[in-house]
């Protein structure tokens, strides 16, 4: 009697990663892709239809990002096992996908090596994060996070805004702003506004 095989479905908007993921899946005998989405509503709905056994989830996609998306489907098929693909090791959105439900995390940079053991691992009900990953979650747990309104005013910042503009819009004044910036610059390690940004951006505060 053959075995049955693992199914997956890839959902990512780059066409070249999901057409990387297919080829590097067909080499392997218990593993078939049964479908694809290139966003985030498309992938709902693929997988209400396929009912993959482990899905591959890009972070960030159009019309709907990989979280929503994976939120959605655990909401209705709370056994899926999803896998969530990403570019960053960004300790935000690790911590939130993994809080809400994911199976595993994978680094693109590491789908070479990482993919099939990856697929194969979440599929038994092992739970799957890179070791960069785990070390980025664990290395900022001490840290306080940004509150809500300091992610409002690093927004505006990442935008382009001024500190006076940004105290007109929040209905402030200027120098609560500039405190604000120097808690999240205190928080974050950051030397000056736009180092702010640029690290925010790498650990998943903002979404770059």
């Amino acid at each position: 009697m053959v075995p049955k095989r693992i199914t997956v479905m890839c959902a990512d908007d780059h066409p070249l990663m999901r057409d990387g993921i297919a080829f590097a899946l067909q080499q392997e005998s218990d593993i078939e892709l049964v479908a694809q989405a290139e966003n985030g509503t498309n992938a709902v709905k693929a997988f209400r239809h396929h009912l993959p056994d482990v899905t591959l989830m890009d972070l960030q996609m159009p019309e709907m990002d990989g979280i929503e998306a994976m939120s959605e489907i655990l909401a209705e098929y709370p056994k899926a096992r999803i896998v969530m693909l990403t570019t960053y090791s960004g300790d935000v959105q690790a911590s939130r996908a993994l809080k809400l439900g994911a199976m595993g995390y994978l680094l693109k940079g590491l789908l070479r090596t990482d993919l099939v053991k990856t697929i194969r691992a979440v599929h038994s009900g092992v739970r799957c994060v890179p070791s960069e990953v785990a070390n980025e979650i664990a290395t900022h747990l001490a840290v306080d996070h940004l509150s809500e309104r300091e992610l409002q005013v690093l927004r505006l910042v990442a935008d382009g805004t001024s500190n006076k503009v940004i105290a007109d819009v929040l209905g402030v004044t200027e120098d609560t702003i500039k405190g604000h910036m120097r808690n999240v610059m205190l928080k974050l390690q950051a030397n000056d506004r736009t180092h702010a940004v640029t690290i925010a951006t790498k650990r998943g505060y903002l979404k770059g």
